[in-house]
């Protein structure tokens, strides 16, 4: 018997595991500021609700965005720590991919966002089944007037939420992400550049 655990923390906290290709279980923990905080507890929770401990997974698939920066990383260092320690592998994919997979009746074409803060949208095309070109970030009013799926419409016609059951039952037959995650954009926080003394500069005597 083999479980997978899948983790994404690009829009929300979530969690899911598959055993033998099949998803077993998922939980979300909607709009949180505290993914750190949130995401080992609800791992730990989730294992123990179909018996097993987090050292009985064989293998670890994690969302690389794109998301913001801050949140996106929890869920991938978590991942990558769980794999290290561990030894088993892990396989990244993109988190709008995930979504889009979910959506089982899709039509030819439509669209997958999420949300980039900023008054802007993550967000990918996709034809077939499959996403045309990479991840961007831009604002709604550019996206291509389509089908939508994802976490920033009211009422879309796809998916509204990640399922990272999905995310760990799927993640093989989606297009692996083995380098940088999909961050699109710098972190929101930047290191502060030197203040300039308000004091005034005296020679040294010579």
């Amino acid at each position: 018997m083999t479980w997978t655990l899948g983790i994404d923390t690009s829009h929300h906290v979530a969690a899911g595991l598959a055993r033998d290709g099949e998803p077993v279980a998922s939980e979300v923990v909607p709009d949180t500021r505290a993914h750190g905080e949130t995401l080992i507890p609800l791992v730990q929770r989730l294992c123990a609700s179909v018996g097993i401990a987090v050292t009985d997974v064989s293998a670890y698939a994690v969302g690389m965005g794109p998301g913001p920066f801050t949140g996106l990383r929890v869920g991938i260092v978590a991942a990558r720590t769980l794999a290290s320690v561990s030894g088993r592998p892990l396989h990244g994919v993109c988190s709008l991919d995930v979504l889009a997979a979910q959506w089982v009746d899709a039509p030819p074409e439509f669209v997958v966002a999420s949300d980039a803060r900023r008054r802007e949208f993550y967000w990918a095309l996709y034809r077939d089944g499959a996403r045309v070109g990479a991840p961007q970030v831009s604002a709604p009013e550019t996206l291509p007037g389509l089908p939508a799926a994802g976490p920033v419409f009211d009422d879309p016609a796809g998916p509204r939420s990640l399922d990272a059951g999905v995310l760990a039952a799927c993640w093989g037959s989606l297009p692996p992400v083995d380098g940088e995650p999909f961050y699109l954009r710098p972190a929101d926080a930047t290191v502060p550049k030197a203040r300039k003394s308000a004091l005034p500069r005296l020679r040294a005597p010579r």
